[in-house]
């Protein structure tokens, strides 16, 4: 089944169930979806769809981190619901493992051998782990592997 048809129906559950918060979640989601497709006048595939999930999941790890931070505790548990909403349409995660194994065979193809070749490094791991992984962490691990 495509994304955005199980998308769909999720939300159609959600309404049968009156279950309004994980409704209004994916009300978001499907508004964030609509939004990309009028502003480019394209049809998103399960890629595209898995991106807009994952830059919504970074605003509400932002916004996590913001409420908590001024003691609105009301508001964090809302965007970690959101969170745990969000991330049941992202595929399997990769264990650090296989991430590990995966950036060893890029650095090799690439002949990466410095910090100063991570962007092509960075280029050539993203369609491999496009929601499979946070790139922020392979940001992270790129940089101790090519220094």
């Amino acid at each position: 089944m495509l994304l955005k048809a199980r998308i769909s129906e999720d939300m159609k559950t959600a309404m049968r169930a009156k279950d309004s918060v994980r409704l209004g979640a994916i009300r978001l989601l499907q508004a964030a979806i609509k939004q990309r497709e009028v502003d480019e006048r394209i049809e998103l595939n399960d890629t595209d769809v898995i991106v807009v999930i994952e830059k919504m999941l970074k605003q509400r790890r932002d916004s996590i981190t913001a409420y908590e931070s001024a003691n609105r505790q009301d508001l964090a548990d809302i965007e970690k619901f959101e969170v745990t909403v969000l991330q049941t349409y992202l595929p399997q995660q990769l264990t650090e493992a296989e991430v590990l194994n995966i950036l060893e065979q890029v650095v090799i193809d690439t002949a990466a051998n410095g910090i100063k070749d991570m962007s092509k490094v960075m280029a050539a791991i993203k369609p491999l782990v496009v929601g499979r992984a946070d790139m922020g962490k392979i940001s992270g691990l790129i940089k101790t592997r090519l220094a």
